[in-house]
């Protein structure tokens, strides 16, 4: 497509660059964007700058935050015997959203997955260790995908762990297998977490 502008053309260009928007989508936005008083569009890139510079991973669970430890970690009130063991950053938000869950997390950043080539060494397992030589985490809650990928990263930690005096559990399979955690509903997502159950090699 021609474009009238290289300034419109490279919006569109790097707009259709993110997930799921085509040049068509691109288009759309740009223009919508120019309809617009300047000083939105401006606030947007400013937003867009900030995220991308500024924002941080806890260093305690790894998950986004705007200071060297997350609102989660820093919160007393919440239980630190519990530890919630999730793929992405999204899983996290998925189950804060539900309200039923007062632990804290870990955020592993995927899950083993041969076929995309991504093994142990590329995963967080090792905070999760540090967790648990610190002695404060009673039970290891595994919060991953109903897949074969989410089974295989939770069998591993299972093995690598278990001889740690933790109770490690798994939420129920309120989860259809083979679903992604972050497209549960919050219904079925917090009675999953709420009625976890025991971990073991057969589950």
């Amino acid at each position: 497509m021609d474009y009238p502008s290289k300034v419109l053309s490279k919006a569109v260009e790097e707009i259709s660059g993110l997930p799921g928007i085509g040049k068509k989508s691109a288009l759309r936005l740009a223009l919508h964007l120019l309809r617009q008083p300047a000083s939105q569009g401006i606030s947007l890139g400013n937003s867009i700058q900030k995220l991308v510079t500024e924002i941080k991973y806890c260093k305690e669970c790894h998950n986004f935050s705007d200071s060297e430890v997350c609102d989660i970690c820093n919160d007393h009130k919440r239980n630190d015997d519990l530890l919630c063991i999730v793929e992405d950053v999204r899983d996290v938000m998925a189950i804060e959203n539900t309200g039923k869950f007062r632990g804290k997390y870990l955020v592993l950043g995927g899950k083993i997955s041969p076929m995309e080539g991504i093994g142990p060494s590329q995963l967080r397992i090792g905070s999760i260790e540090k967790k648990l030589n610190d002695g404060v985490v009673k039970e290891l809650i595994f919060a991953l995908s109903a897949t074969m990928e989410g089974d295989t990263t939770a069998y591993y930690i299972y093995k690598k762990f278990k001889t740690f005096q933790v109770i490690f559990s798994s939420i129920a399979r309120g989860i259809s297998v083979g679903d992604e955690l972050e497209y549960a509903d919050e219904i079925s997502l917090g009675r999953s977490i709420t009625n976890r159950t025991v971990y073991n090699e057969a589950s």
